[in-house]
């Protein structure tokens, strides 16, 4: 029998049982891959710098639900999960981090910087805050053509101390231009906490300077980010101009694979996994009987055997050949007077 409040709960659901499992099925996905990325760096399958994603699931998540596949997607070099949602497979992705010619950027681009001009996913960008006036630029061309397309734009907390965020702000709002800032704020650049590292520490506050309607979102809610999103990405594709978006949610890992986070205790990191995003969706899911825990694990296992294909596939694919160094450095057919 159902409970007074159980019904109660159901009442408030303003998502369809489709929607929390695709989340699900997505989120999963993102924490399987990123899980076995980082054994296989541990087994030096995967070499050079590796950031995971794990814990900030729902940022993606709830962000892909709102956008149309040929929206722009620009991000930081913690990008895995990014591509993954803008529709790269897991085993372009996967093949990427092995440095192999199948990787979405033909193994030259590795964990920090893949790309997909068939997805609009402009990177992965090694370079701290340099994709935040490239995410205005996209924007730019989108509003010179008329296309009516978004470009969403993410950084790190770290990144919005760069002056390039200040310059991009002014302009996105000057020029009224379509696109979503994103700040991935999980407490910590690098190593270095939010509150040692700047004066402000609501950071969505920063965009009011340029009087962007910026806003501040749980970002380890799903519901909450796809919702913040909605209105982000309606308000720039109505031609009103850019949002600034401060998504709080947290790492579970840390920075990179070299780094040890001895910095924060066991209890802050415990606190957050109390409301791990994707534990969320399936309790969810579970007490509106929108799946079993039978149809749970068959995802699951779907999501384990996808993860386990693209490290197959990986393992398998050739290396680039040495000729590729001098191959998409230009766009030749734009400039034709190039000579190999």
């Amino acid at each position: 029998m159902e409970t007074t409040t159980s019904k109660a709960k159901k009442s408030k659901l303003k998502f369809s049982s489709e929607m929390y499992l695709k989340w699900y099925e997505e989120m999963q996905l993102m924490r399987r891959f990123e899980e076995r990325a980082g054994q296989l760096y541990g087994m030096q399958k995967i070499k050079g710098f590796c950031h995971l994603y794990i814990g900030q699931e729902a940022v993606v998540a709830g962000a892909i639900s709102v956008l149309k596949p040929e929206d722009n997607m620009i991000t930081a070099y913690r990008e895995h999960a990014h591509a993954l949602g803008k529709g790269i497979t897991a085993r372009e992705v996967m093949a990427e981090l092995y440095g192999k010619i199948t990787g979405c950027s033909k193994g030259k681009g590795g964990s920090m910087h893949m790309f997909s001009k068939e997805k609009k996913f402009f990177g992965g960008h090694g370079i701290v805050g340099g994709q935040i006036p490239l995410g205005a630029g996209l924007a730019f061309a989108d509003k010179y053509n008329n296309t009516g397309l978004v470009t969403v734009c993410y950084m790190g907390d770290g990144a919005v101390r760069q002056g390039a965020l200040h310059e991009a702000f002014n302009m996105a709002m000057l020029w009224e231009l379509p696109v979503v800032f994103i700040v991935e704020n999980n407490a910590y650049a690098m190593g270095t906490s939010v509150e040692r590292t700047s004066n402000v520490h609501e950071l969505y506050k920063l965009g009011l300077a340029y009087d962007m309607p910026s806003y501040p979102v749980d970002g380890m809610s799903v519901e909450a980010v796809h919702e913040a999103m909605t209105m982000a990405v309606d308000h720039a594709r109505a031609g009103k101009g850019p949002m600034f978006l401060e998504m709080n949610t947290y790492r579970y890992r840390g920075h990179s694979m070299s780094d040890p986070a001895k910095y924060r205790t066991k209890e802050e990191v415990e606190g957050y996994k109390a409301k791990d995003p994707i534990e969320m969706v399936k309790a969810t899911i579970i007490e509106n009987k929108f799946a079993t825990e039978e149809q749970i694990e068959a995802i699951n296992a779907k999501i384990n055997d996808i993860v386990e294909d693209s490290v197959k596939f990986a393992e398998e694919s050739p290396y680039p050949d040495a000729s590729e160094l001098y191959k998409d450095v230009y766009d030749q057919s734009d400039y034709p007077y190039i000579i190999e």
